[in-house]
């Protein structure tokens, strides 16, 4: 039987989908609150997470040691990479990588953790529903790519830019590539649904604030959406 293991960073991130679930039983691990129960007719678990990767991957490595999720997905919230990603536009995961990993001195190239993939790649039935559910929503606003994955808040147009050097990627945030790296050593398929807030650079004081809230709730609706369909598949 499925079973979906959804991971916010924030409170904002996971609201929506916690008020839309029944049967919801709540345990306390880790001083994170994990509720489950049923949504959209699908078993599930939903957690907010707390920001960055150590939280992130310890969030990961709890659903599926105590809660036996089968499936991953990242839901939340991420700054631009690219010119033709706007705010409230979306990025579902083709893959993820790191771009403050630096093992450069021994021969690893920048992102890649020792004994690790450079890159995660996302689920492929994953990815194809997440991006239906996207285009449901938003049509036309949705894109497939690179989610590089940071310990930072960007927030500066030269760091944007070296992360665009070293990954390729559409979109910067700080959890993603960590849960990806969980689900791979655990044999678990995962996706990561971003909208983007803001554009990475010195305007996020302005972007962030105004459009937080509903980049974050968009992205849960996607969750949802993606929920049903694994529910009946």
């Amino acid at each position: 039987m499925k079973k979906l293991g959804i991971i916010g960073a924030m409170a904002v991130e996971v609201e929506t989908l916690r008020q839309n679930m029944a049967r919801t039983t709540v345990t306390e691990k880790a001083g994170m609150t994990f509720c489950e129960g049923v949504l959209e007719d699908l078993p599930a678990v939903v957690v907010e997470c707390g920001v960055g990767k150590v939280n992130a991957a310890m969030c990961a490595q709890i659903l599926c040691d105590c809660f036996g999720v089968t499936h991953l997905v990242n839901t939340g919230i991420a700054g631009s990479l690219c010119n033709d990603l706007d705010i409230l536009d979306l990025v579902v995961s083709q893959d993820a990588m790191y771009y403050d990993v630096d093992c450069r001195v021994v021969n690893y190239p920048v992102g890649k953790v020792p004994g690790m993939p450079l890159t995660y790649l996302a689920d492929e039935g994953l990815l194809g529903s997440a991006f239906a559910a996207a285009e449901a929503v938003s049509p036309g606003r949705n894109h497939v790519g690179r989610v590089a994955t940071g310990d930072q808040f960007v927030a500066d147009r030269g760091l944007k830019e070296h992360i665009v050097a070293v990954t390729q990627a559409l979109c910067t945030e700080m959890e993603g590539a960590a849960i990806a790296q969980a689900a791979y050593r655990n044999g678990v398929p995962f996706v990561i649904i971003r909208a983007i807030s803001d554009k990475a650079d010195e305007s996020v004081e302005m972007e962030y604030a105004a459009f937080e809230s509903v980049a974050a709730h968009r992205c849960a609706e996607i969750a949802m959406r993606l929920a049903r369909g694994l529910a009946e598949e």
